[in-house]
């Protein structure tokens, strides 16, 4: 279903509620062939292979610099210290965003992803105004990307591109591609960072495991994102009727794949509520989407857990959870707003 976009569309909405008909912000994931491969395409040599040799020293600088500063012994807010601040300086790379207005990245992303489209109570109208102020930030920056030289941040690629140059024409198009790339950049790898210490302490026979054997953590990083599996969903709608292992779908009818669901089937994984850290196929989860869909950003925010996990072990004993997570109200982010740790020097 993932991948037949022929019969399941993603234009407009992609989960479960519809968004406000007077505030439409399109976004290639929200779109189909051939809007979706021209837009998509267009920055995605911001995260190709190309680029990840030097975003991986700078994500090791990055990271080293962040662990060193945590108080060891003291109780902090992971998600604060490590998870949001990580992901946020990722964000600002890729975007080439004011360093010192980094904070307005994971603020901006928060204001997405809380919504009634997702569950929650809002005042839209506030909602509203504060990305109309991300848009106007981003309108300048992309007016100043446009009149240098090509680069390989998400807005100057955006500029430069002969297909998408005049997006900032567009502005809620603009505003809807701004949305996905900074919550694509964000949720996945802050609530997998939060989500493996979580899963480490539940269960201390892998953290031991770990620290025994640190080769595993590439395995692990992998295990952590379907565990975690920080989107729970994405929605389609049928383009014509169906029929879908035995099931009658009609055309306009919504489809919610549960990603969440998914990467627990028992049909498919073996005891998959159980966390292990040298599951075999490991990579073979969901999170990441499938098809033409499939984020485009997943090998860095892999990078980014694999590192972050190599330079913890080689200075903490443990980082001990000390008191219950408190979860992020949503029914599509499934994320942390605090996770109370104490570091434990080596």
């Amino acid at each position: 279903m993932d991948s037949n976009h022929r019969q399941f569309s993603s234009r407009r909405d992609i989960v479960i509620g519809d968004a406000p008909a007077d505030f439409d912000t399109p976004m290639f994931i929200a779109s189909d062939p051939p809007v979706h491969d021209v837009q998509r395409k267009a920055v995605q040599p911001a995260v190709a292979p190309t680029q990840l040799s030097d975003i991986e020293s700078l994500i090791r600088q990055r990271v080293t610099a962040i662990l060193d500063a945590l108080p060891v012994g003291e109780k902090i807010n992971w998600v604060e210290h490590v998870s949001k601040e990580l992901t946020t300086q990722m964000l600002a790379t890729l975007f080439d965003f004011p360093f010192e207005d980094r904070h307005l990245l994971p603020y901006w992303s928060d204001v997405t992803t809380t919504s009634e489209t997702v569950g929650v109570e809002v005042d839209m109208k506030h909602r509203e105004a504060e990305l109309h102020k991300c848009l106007a930030y981003f309108t300048a920056l992309w007016k100043e990307r446009a009149a240098q030289p090509r680069k390989f941040d998400f807005i100057s690629l955006f500029a430069h591109d002969p297909e998408t140059k005049d997006m900032v024409n567009n502005p809620m198009e603009l505003l809807g591609n701004l949305m996905l790339l900074i919550v694509g950049g964000n949720d996945t790898t802050r609530n997998s960072i939060s989500g493996g210490i979580v899963a480490l302490n539940e269960s201390p026979a892998e953290y031991a495991k770990l620290k025994a054997n640190p080769t595993l953590i590439p395995n692990m990083v992998s295990e952590i994102i379907r565990w975690q599996t920080p989107l729970a969903h994405m929605r389609r709608t049928a383009t014509e009727d169906v029929s879908f292992k035995g099931k009658s779908i009609r055309k306009g009818d919504k489809v919610v794949m549960w990603y969440v669901s998914g990467n627990r089937d028992e049909t498919a994984i073996d005891s998959p509520d159980e966390f292990r850290i040298d599951r075999a196929n490991a990579r073979r989860h969901l999170s990441f989407g499938f098809g033409i869909h499939r984020c485009m950003g997943n090998r860095v925010a892999e990078m980014q857990l694999r590192i972050l996990w190599e330079e913890i072990l080689k200075r903490f004993d443990h980082i001990e959870l000390v008191g219950k997570p408190t979860r992020v109200l949503s029914n599509f982010v499934l994320g942390y707003e605090d996770v109370p740790v104490v570091v434990h020097a080596r």
